[in-house]
């Protein structure tokens, strides 16, 4: 093997503390952005989102190892991210008021049936893709929820409408009728005798 390959490979081009401060910096750069984009980016992609977010690391990925192309320099680079990522995230835990300053508070898109369109709007989030939302948790259409909560990590949380208590007592008279029939049913199949 050449010594060039070896040194090419290993030789860091930059030195260890410039390594690991751009990866610092470009980490919580990234944070403070997808915290003004919003929390529909977290969850809800289309298609421009995932061009986005796939150039984005692109674009980033020079700003984190510099001039240096070296398995090393990339090793380090990803050791700080995962190690910044692993401390903010163990400090967060134990700061409510903080994480919510960093994450932002959980937003109502339904309110007792009614589709708050001014919400929608302010998390660019429109109303077929809230529809797929509610499909993919198993409702057939928004007439079915009472409340849905955009959460800060993107996710979107149906609630069922409560059924009224006519609605309930009709129900429940349906099926005792239900099995008095069948009751009814097999007496009358039994033979006789």
């Amino acid at each position: 093997m050449d010594a060039k390959l070896w040194s090419d490979m290993f030789h860091l081009g930059v030195p260890i503390v410039e390594k690991m401060l751009r990866a610092v910096i470009v980490y919580f750069a990234l944070v403070a952005l997808v915290r003004v984009a919003g929390k529909r980016e977290l969850a809800q992609l289309n298609p421009f989102d995932l061009v986005v977010l796939l150039t984005l690391s692109n674009t980033v990925q020079n700003a984190i190892i510099g001039d240096d192309n070296t398995v090393i320099g990339g090793l380090i680079g990803a050791a700080t991210l995962i190690g910044v990522n692993y401390l903010v995230v163990r400090f967060l835990y134990g700061h409510e008021r903080l994480e919510r300053l960093v994450e932002g508070d959980s937003d109502v898109l339904i309110e007792n049936g009614q589709v708050l369109h001014d919400r929608l709007r302010k998390e660019l989030i429109m109303l077929p893709e809230l529809e797929v939302a509610a499909h993919k948790q198993g409702f057939a259409s928004l007439a079915e929820v009472d409340r849905a909560v955009l959460e800060p990590g993107g996710t979107i949380c149906f609630f069922a409408k409560k059924p009224e208590p006519d609605v309930l007592r009709h129900e429940e008279l349906t099926a005792r009728l239900d099995a008095i029939l069948e009751e009814v049913r097999g007496l009358r199949a039994r033979p006789v005798g």
